[in-house]
């Protein structure tokens, strides 16, 4: 009796392609369709176990439907002088009604009922445009990431400079306030003392005394009056500021 073709659609048909620098993984896929009407189990085998890792390296695939196959090639140090022997085994069998246990349907399966195709390992290097594109495209992600996070990344710190320039202003206001307040608080004392001194003199100057006290008493009277004003200009400053 001749051995049955293979049922299931492989792509890629022939080869597994795996394109370096083999310093890490490199992963390729095998694509397994099922055209017919009967669910297919499958079984992916290879000559070099310990190199590679398949995932999932077994399963049914019910009619009609598809499979994706992860080859993943582990790093090893590349000879571009030697040859990959390297080989892939897909095997099938149609599944029985009820199938459960995957390792006795393939320890009993008679060798007749059994499909297979053979797939070849290809290792390539990549050639010096594909350094140069995908370097370009290193470059390009970052700058692209870059260029979406700026409008978002640039306006706090805006706002804050905004903020702290603005606080600064108000301090340096409140500043010389404070100085301006301080300075009037000395000459209305200076000018209180002038008005001691004015009335310890004797009668003889007691015009020249009424005169400099009747200043003291105006000065002394007005001064508290601006400085009430220069404080509340200067609170209600302070507050509009920092409530708007």
């Amino acid at each position: 009796m001749s051995k049955l073709d293979q049922v299931l659609v492989l792509d890629p048909q022939s080869d597994l392609r795996f394109k370096g620098p083999f310093t890490d993984v490199v992963t390729t896929n095998l694509k397994l369709k099922n055209p017919s009407d009967k669910r297919v189990c499958f079984k992916v085998k290879t000559t070099a176990p310990r190199r590679y890792c398949v995932r999932p390296n077994s399963g049914v695939i019910d009619a009609g439907a598809a499979v994706n196959i992860s080859v993943m090639l582990q790093p090893f140090d590349y000879d571009p002088n030697e040859k990959s022997k390297h080989k892939f085994m897909v095997q099938t069998i149609f599944a029985p009604p009820n199938v459960s246990d995957m390792d006795s349907l393939w320890k009993d399966a008679k060798p007749d009922d059994l499909m297979d195709s053979k797939l070849r390992c290809v290792f390539e290097l990549p050639s010096e445009n594909d350094k140069v594109n995908d370097t370009e495209v290193i470059k390009a992600a970052p700058a692209t990431n870059s260029v979406k996070a700026d409008p978002s990344a640039a306006s706090v710190p805006v706002n804050a400079s905004g903020d702290d320039t603005e606080l600064k202003k108000a301090l340096e206001k409140c500043k010389r306030l404070q100085s301006e307040l301080n300075k009037m608080a000395d000459e209305n004392r200076q000018l209180k003392d002038d008005g001691l001194r004015m009335r310890k003199m004797p009668r003889s100057d007691h015009m020249t005394s009424n005169s400099s006290s009747f200043l003291g008493r105006e000065a002394g009277s007005s001064l508290p009056s601006l400085l009430v004003v220069i404080a509340a200009i200067f609170i209600g400053f302070f507050l509009g500021k920092f409530i708007l």
